[in-house]
């Protein structure tokens, strides 16, 4: 069998490179091609050691631009390599511009795609991601998804056939990458095991609104007043924090540059719980056993909130949250959400025996 993966972001590298040590064992020949929709990887020497990321075969230059223009150059280079490669199934990850290119060339020409991350949904509807997703979902062949709600999400859509719960590849990625974890950000910072939280505000959704900014910070500053608060601050957020003179809500919390995944996953498995607008952190929370407060009216990892594990909040609600969620006891139906660790090799599994003949 010959396969192409498509990856265009620092995710779906991640990801690739997982499932690249399975196809080597299963003597599977892979062609790597980047569309170059995000080109600032910035791995730690880590990730290479570990997971052996590897060059591209191909590496399209496709670039930032609008979301047509990168959708629109991504799938005239990519069909290009393609046809030069004649592959026997075409693999995509996840929900960017590259996913959704790679997803309509495959089908235009009759090849099959497969779709790693599967199922998920969120609302808006009209957001990017979501429009990538479901319309990838639509059109691929093979369906591996994270979860048992994401193959339910499929399966009220009527997408049954070709779908798969192989777990969670990020928690492969976890779990090789836990026992190279730094915890010398603790002792820097004078913390105490159990005794901060983590929180990450990003999302334009938050930072852009100068209320919703100004409540977020209101109750981080509340929250303070009980438990040290840590914050490898985002340089938009603390662009914006600047803009709107918000300095005087940050005075009790202890802001910190960001941190590299080796560094904050360090971080986060020693802490009390998490405060986030990232879809990759609140699930790496549940991954180290910590809750999380997500600060997103949706959340692409529903089965978390459904489970009581994760709470949603609005900005003004979080010091509410906070002790809602410490307050209540970890549900038990919390194991495995997102498999036991082995996705990548059941992704290649279930290619081979349904490609190989």
């Amino acid at each position: 069998m010959k396969l192409l993966s498509l990856i265009g972001a620092r995710p779906q590298i991640i990801k690739e490179a997982i499932l690249n040590k399975e196809f080597e064992k299963k003597g599977i020949k892979e062609i790597l091609v980047h569309s170059g929709q995000h080109y600032d990887f910035n791995m730690s020497d880590v990730f290479f050691k570990v997971l052996n990321i590897r060059k591209a075969d191909y590496n399209l230059g496709v670039g930032s631009a609008t979301h047509a223009q990168m959708t629109a150059k991504t799938m005239i280079e990519f069909e290009k390599v393609v046809l030069k490669e004649h592959p026997d199934i075409i693999l995509v990850y996840g929900d960017t511009n590259t996913t959704l290119a790679g997803a309509i060339v495959g089908a235009k020409l009759k090849i099959p795609v497969a779709h790693v991350e599967a199922g998920i949904r969120q609302e808006p509807k009209d957001m990017p991601e979501e429009i990538n997703r479901v319309l990838t979902d639509r059109i691929s062949k093979y369906l591996f998804c994270p979860s048992e709600l994401a193959v339910n999400n499929l399966k009220k859509e009527g997408i049954t056939e070709g779908v798969y719960f192989t777990g969670d590849i990020m928690y492969d990625l976890f779990l090789k990458m836990k026992p190279y974890f730094k915890e010398d950000i603790i002792d820097e910072l004078n913390l105490e095991e159990n005794k901060y939280i983590v929180t990450t505000i990003h999302r334009d959704f938050n930072t852009d609104s100068k209320e919703k900014l100004e409540s977020i910070l209101k109750e981080l500053d509340k929250i303070t007043k009980e438990i040290k608060v840590v914050f490898p601050i985002h340089p938009r957020t603390k662009k914006r924090i600047g803009e709107f003179n918000f300095n005087e809500y940050t005075k009790n919390i202890l802001l910190i540059e960001p941190l590299d995944y080796l560094s904050m996953m360090g971080l986060v498995q020693k802490s009390h719980l998490v405060i986030t607008d990232s879809g990759g952190l609140q699930k790496e929370a549940y991954f180290a056993g910590k809750k999380a407060i997500v600060v997103m009216p949706d959340t692409g990892w529903r089965e978390l909130t459904q489970a009581s594990w994760n709470v949603l909040s609005e900005p003004n609600e979080i010091k509410n949250k906070f002790h809602h969620i410490m307050s209540n006891e970890i549900s038990s139906n919390v194991e495995n959400i997102y498999g036991d660790g082995k996705a990548g090799e059941k992704v290649v599994t279930y290619l081979e025996s349904n490609i190989v003949k």
